[in-house]
């Protein structure tokens, strides 16, 4: 028997800031994240309090350097830093929790890497650090922690919280439903998704992946999805533009919220009800896809597949090129010689 009663607002904040091109700069984006996140909480007083408030990917800093290096030299940051601790104090004030987007992070274990990042921080601080499993390859040349030998951090960690259990997967993450899948066998009620998709695969016909991969993994999963976008315009992050859409769904795949396509700032806020979602899990017999997966029919997940063992590489060979003789290689393996 489920007494609890878990329900609040949730709030997905898309950004429309330039990107910093050194760690000075990041400053001004997190002024904004905190004005912003003073707007959902003051929006949604009069109603359904918010208690979560999720960013885009690249809400901090984005790849937008070409090689390791230039990302490690001028705008990776450690974990916890400032702009954590800033959020931190934002948690405590309003009683929240807060995904931060992303930003480029350096960790001394990890020397010569930097890890597309995620932290999900509450009034008790950090709760856990996302580290992007699946980079945007060719383009994006941080690392995965998938790839290192030696990882020892959950890869797919969920926070166990007062407003519920909560994961959070970046972006490109989002096309590999064995990724979201994961979370929710760690026991993910909500699914967070902290995004920067662009066009022609955004918020609109005739693709709409956006949208399509959002509700398809919240019904699939039997979780809630809050996911935001980055709403930046073509003149920040060229070459691509991007829509926005920001958007919450709920277990069965309902669109409970979206954003309006198209660049700009947003919010959007709907309901997450954790006591309806657990009874659902517990009473459901139908469509209740995590209870029926029959994990050994897949033999695909026996064998590895990428990135393809390479010996003596390091961190700072990742590069444009040398992702897509990776991929190349993989498909090889894959398909056989002359059939990629």
């Amino acid at each position: 028997m489920i007494t609890d009663h878990i329900r609040y607002s949730a709030a997905a904040c898309q950004t429309d800031m330039a990107n910093p091109l050194d760690r000075r700069q990041m400053r001004a984006n997190t002024d904004r994240m905190m004005s912003m996140i003073d707007s959902a909480v003051e929006g949604a007083a009069p109603f359904l309090p918010v208690r979560l408030v999720v960013f885009p990917e690249f809400a901090h800093s984005a790849p937008v350097f070409p090689t390791v290096s230039e990302l490690r030299d001028k705008i990776a940051v450690r974990v916890p830093n400032e702009h954590t601790e800033r959020i931190q104090q934002k948690a405590r004030e309003h009683d929240i929790y807060i995904q931060t987007g992303s930003t480029i992070e350096a960790d001394p274990k990890w020397p010569g890497r930097v890890f597309n990042t995620t932290c999900l921080i509450g009034p008790e601080g950090v709760l856990y650090k996302y580290r992007k499993v699946n980079p945007w390859i060719p383009y994006e040349v941080h690392s995965s922690p998938h790839d290192l030998e030696g990882y020892d951090e959950p890869l797919f960690p969920v926070a166990d919280t007062p407003i519920g259990k909560i994961g959070c997967a970046i972006c490109y993450d989002w096309l590999f439903p064995e990724a979201i899948r994961q979370l929710a066998a760690n026991g993910a009620e909500v699914l967070v998704r902290v995004s920067a998709y662009m066009d022609p695969w955004g918020a609109t016909e005739p693709m709409s992946w956006w949208t399509l991969v959002n509700r398809c993994r919240a019904l699939e999963n039997l979780a809630y999805v809050v996911a935001a976008n980055q709403g930046a315009s073509l003149k920040f992050y060229p070459p691509y533009s991007w829509p926005g859409g920001s958007q919450i769904v709920d277990f069965d795949g309902r669109l409970l919220a979206q954003a309006s396509p198209g660049p700009g700032e947003r919010i959007v806020v709907a309901p997450i009800d954790i006591s309806a979602l657990r009874h659902e899990r517990a009473t459901r017999r139908g469509h209740h896809m995590l209870a029926h997966l029959r994990t050994e029919a897949y033999p695909v997940y026996a064998r590895h597949q990428y990135p393809p063992y390479v010996s003596g590489s390091s961190g700072s060979d990742l590069s444009y090129e040398a992702n897509k003789e990776l991929i190349d290689a993989a498909k090889r393996a894959l398909h056989g010689p002359g059939k990629q």
